[in-house]
């Protein structure tokens, strides 16, 4: 009793031999065939091992929803784990491995599980790995994480390329079987942009198989002749090898192309994977409708299978699934199969139909009307069943069981967007959910039962919808069908009462599980799910969910109406990481930017760090300076003493326009912004709803309905992102517009106390301290009037400073000037980590201290939260407790009391004389650096009640690097405190 290769039939090319290997052994199958299909051929029924019981599992079905048969195929960077046999096309070389079993797929130890069951029911991790809580990192979570998982994802780089690319559309039909034919032929001859996507590599769907004709021609014959049709239509394209994953937003659907997976290597000039963003107007799903398994004692043993999948398999891969087949089902669709089975010359041993007084219209040796599997016999493959009837049981042999437990619309993408599934008693089934603007159902994905009214509706829906597009055309006629049997009547049979009777394959679910989730509280679906994983698995309960419900159903005594469905999401089946990367890998991970004025620091001799997606210029060392310390120690004096030039062109920047920029502002930051005049800058603090400081920069008002804002580098997106919902959605009765700038200026700071010398040589205005005081913000004229730009006095290093923005393709040559300016003023280039010394020494914050965890007061800013405007964002939060709390950690300088000790950002503030451990930690070092100025290492800190302790003794440990340094707390602002040189 074995699964063989048929004679003759079936869609393969059997002039061609193909060779492969699974699990080490040479096997061979011919083009056209899948994975699964040639380990049937093959007499391969073992192809894997369950989750938890390791138990042995054989090809389930013949399409994407496949549970059991998944494999490891491809080796080093191409190995791709729980692949779908069902889905791997079969290619000469390739290379399959079984996955969960060890030491092989034969005589797996874990299958040891399987007289442990009555210890592993549903639920049982929630009540095993509780006690005793110290053998949860010991034993507990390295078992779990062992255990967990079915294949094993490869350590070798993927060699392969992947691609994103967009495509547009009038209409998408997704599904290439009878309906999606119809529809995209209708659509197409009306001369409507279409995009015809299907997931198989040979679309047609269940044309492929189906015994029926249409107009005298055989259904594979009938898809072929459309298909033809189709490829004359410039404005149709055929996406074959195409999942369309999901539906979102704005019409527009995710669909990942399998571009080079039939094939041991990607074709010449092709990627591996396309990732596609498809936006049509409009969208048909004719994705057809899954069968059910039926649920029994040992229905899981290889060598049961669904229905239509052995029909499948002996007429589109010409393989019988057994020499002595059975077929259980609860509808016409038994007899159907029977018939298909005998027609492709298998030999068919009984028919069991679990309705009674049902005739089947076919001759079987054995008809049970009435009657149900009970059971199932044989160790590593199905031997023989047991089957109950009125008239008592029977037992025979049969080495194959088709199952038919109904149809399920196949609707995942009609509930992406928010729809719940609705039940309908007279399909037995979930269809979708009304009112789906622009998203239309046809064939049996809503509920059609003929291969006749697949094809009109199909035809019908499409001429709706191109019709409304504006097209012209006529709903597509074919000729009469003739075979086209309908399912008829389906008995609801959620569970045939007896021994263990699996739900989930993949999971070991039972109806036993289910039954005890129920009596233990979990009877809600979403709850039922996780507590038993049913549909957890890599299908999603594809074939598993409908009939969990139907028994949680039959265990509440409800409708499955009453339980209903879990979430559907994307995706609909797996998506590599792969795909969805796309070229973003290695060096093209993420975009480079670099500054208008990175070839001025090139020039310059600039040691750049990656900051983000920025380049930027770290340090200019000199000749003779060995260490980066020696540039950074002389960057800091020089622009402490005589001046130095900065690129500060990443700081993100964004025009507010609008004769309510000025209140849309007052909203936005904590402090006020309404009254700011024209031709001044005023350093912002904009909060999060919850009080806590989201980013901090200056705004400059160059107009009076205009302002020009600053943002941290880091978050110039984020800060675009938070003002555009703002004026969208909070506010959208406020006149105000914004728009990013940050790519149209180069902007450079120069400081210093000789800054003002160096500029006055190329600003045609007066820079005097009358001209242009300490925050002012104008338009400036450059070198005699040849080039704008916009001069702001603001400083970040407490020295009299200013930044000049000018336009992008000018910056380069701008500095180059202020360096041959400044040139006899001993002038230098510095870069950030310069710059981040001058901060701290003037105890500015950055991100390092605003973390997300930090209010105004806590960083000594509680002045600027203004006490008179009615609201701003985060003005109410600010009032919680907890905000408020004396004992906060707050901003506080620190620093060592030797000179020649040093302490790292990181490390935890202990008071002095404290046991070093974090039960003792009082705050920690949000930045620090080496100050030339200091002659030590300095730090700024968040420590509790920071600023009520300077000059209190402390220990600053860090417990990673082994350093513990006696330290001292004090004011943050190391450098001229009382700013007489900002003012210079």
């Amino acid at each position: 009793m074995t699964a063989y290769r048929l004679g003759q039939g079936g869609r393969i090319d059997r002039s061609r031999t193909l060779g492969f290997t699974f699990d080490g052994t040479a096997l061979s199958g011919h083009p056209g065939d899948t994975l699964a299909s040639a380990l049937l051929a093959n007499n391969r029924l073992l192809v894997g091992r369950s989750f938890k019981y390791h138990r042995p599992r054989g090809v389930v079905a013949a399409g994407a929803a496949e549970p059991n048969a998944l494999v490891t195929v491809g080796s080093a960077g191409r190995r791709e784990p729980n692949s779908r046999a069902t889905m791997v096309e079969l290619h000469d070389g390739l290379r399959a491995e079984s996955q969960n079993r060890w030491p092989s797929l034969n005589w797996d130890v874990g299958a040891l599980n399987g007289f442990l069951s009555p210890f592993l029911s549903a639920g049982f991790y929630y009540k095993t790995f509780m006690w005793p809580a110290s053998f949860w990192e010991k034993l507990y979570e390295p078992f779990i994480r062992r255990a967990a998982g079915l294949g094993r994802a490869s350590y070798h780089a993927d060699p392969d390329r992947y691609e994103k690319v967009w495509a547009h559309c009038d209409l998408l039909v997704v599904g290439a079987g009878p309906t999606g034919l119809a529809a995209a032929l209708t659509a197409g001859r009306a001369g409507a942009e279409v995009i015809l996507a299907d997931e198989a590599s040979e679309p047609g769907g269940s044309l492929l198989f189906d015994s029926a004709s249409v107009d005298g021609q055989p259904a594979g014959q009938f898809a072929t002749q459309i298909l033809a049709e189709l490829a004359t239509l410039p404005n149709v394209r055929l996406m074959t090898r195409t999942t369309v994953f999901g539906w979102f937003d704005d019409m527009v659907f995710g669909a990942a192309e399998r571009v080079s997976r039939h094939v041991s290597q990607p074709l010449p000039g092709q990627p591996q994977e396309r990732l596609w963003r498809i936006v049509a107007k409009r969208a048909i799903l004719a994705t057809g409708a899954e069968q059910r398994p039926l649920v029994f004692p040992g229905n899981d043993r290889p060598g049961v299978m669904l229905a239509d999948a052995a029909v499948s398999y002996a007429r589109r891969f010409g393989v019988g699934v057994g020499r002595k087949v059975a077929v259980f089902a609860n509808s016409d669709a038994g007899a159907r199969t029977a018939a298909s089975l005998q027609a492709a010359g298998i030999n068919v041993v009984a028919l069991v139909d679990a309705r009674v007084g049902h005739p089947a219209a076919v001759t079987v040796p054995r008809i049970f009307s009435g009657g149900v599997v009970s059971g199932t016999s044989g160790s590593r493959a199905l031997g023989a069943i047991t089957v109950r009837h009125a008239g008592g049981e029977d037992r025979f042999e049969a080495d194959a069981l088709a199952m038919a437990g109904g149809y399920s619309p196949r609707i995942h993408l009609a509930c992406h967007r928010g729809g719940k599934p609705r039940w309908s008693d007279a399909h037995q089934a979930f269809l979708a959910p009304e009112g789906l603007a622009g998203l239309t159902l046809a064939g049996s994905a809503a509920g059609a039962r003929t291969l006749g009214e697949c094809l009109s509706q199909g035809a019908a829906e499409a001429a709706a919808v191109v019709a409304d597009l504006g097209h012209t055309g006529t709903a597509a006629q074919f000729g009469a069908v003739d075979g086209d049997v309908p399912e008829g009547s389906v008995r609801a049979l959620w569970h045939v009462p007896g021994g263990k009777a699996f739900v989930d394959f993949q999971n070991d679910v039972t109806v036993k599980d289910l039954g005890l989730a129920v009596r233990e509280g979990f009877s809600d679906v979403e709850l039922a799910k996780r507590y038993t994983t049913t549909g957890m698995a890599t299908d999603q309960g594809k074939l598993s969910n409908v009939n969990a419900i139907g028994i949680l159903a039959e265990a509440r005594g409800v409708s499955p109406a009453e339980v209903g469905t879990t979430t559907f999401r994307p995706f609909y089946t797996p998506v590599s990481f792969g795909a969805l990367t796309g070229s973003s890998t290695g060096h093209h991970f993420q975009p480079v930017r670099r500054s208008p004025l990175h070839g001025w620091a090139e020039k310059h001799n600039a040691v750049f760090v990656e900051t983000g997606l920025w380049v930027r210029s770290s340090w200019f060392p000199r000749q003779g300076e060995t260490h980066w310390r020696q540039s950074v120690d002389r960057e800091v004096k020089t622009v402490r003493e005589a001046a130095g030039l900065c690129d500060v062109s990443t700081l993100g920047k964004i025009e507010i326009f609008g004769a309510d920029a000025a209140e849309f502002l007052n909203r936005v930051y904590c402090n006020a912004f309404a009254k700011l005049p024209v031709g001044k800058a005023r350093y912002g603090l904009m909060l999060r709803e919850d009080g806590m400081i989201y980013d901090d920069g200056t705004t400059s008002r160059l107009d009076e309905n205009h302002f020009f804002m600053t943002t941290t580098t880091a978050l110039a997106a984020g800060v675009m992102n938070h003002l555009e919902f703002c004026a969208q959605t909070l506010w959208p009765d406020l006149d105000v517009r914004m728009a990013s700038s940050t790519d149209q200026w180069a902007q450079m700071a120069i400081a210093g106390p000789l800054s003002r010398a160096i500029l006055q040589v190329i600003v045609d205005e007066d820079l005097s301290d009358e001209n242009v005081p300490f925050l002012a913000a104008k338009t400036v004229s450059l070198f005699g009037g040849q080039l704008e730009g916009r001069l702001y006095r603001i400083s970040f290093s407490g020295e009299l400073a200013y930044e000049l923005g000018v336009p992008a393709g000018f910056g380069e040559a701008v500095a180059d000037a202020l360096m041959e300016a400044g040139e006899p003023h001993g002038i230098c280039a510095y870069g950030a980590e310069a710059l981040g010394v001058l901060r701290i020494e003037k105890g500015h914050v950055t991100h390092a201290e605003i973390n997300g965890t930090v209010t105004a007061e806590d960083l000594g800013f509680g002045r600027m939260v203004s006490q008179k405007k009615v609201d701003f964002i985060g003005k109410h939060m600010l009032e919680r407790e907890g905000l408020v709390d004396a004992e906060r950690p707050r901003l506080v300088g620190v620093k060592p009391l030797n000179p020649e000790q040093s302490f790292r950002t990181g490390a935890h503030i202990l008071a002095k004389g404290a046991e070093a451990t974090l039960e003792n930690d009082q705050g920690y070092v949000t930045s620090s650096a080496f100050s030339p100025h200091v002659g030590s290492t300095i730090g700024l800190a968040l420590v509790t009640r920071g600023p009520d302790r300077h000059g209190e003794e402390v220990v600053i440990w860090n417990a990673l690097a082994g350093e513990t340094v006696p330290g001292v707390l004090c004011d943050p602002n190391f450098v001229d405190p009382s700013n007489e040189k900002l003012h210079a």
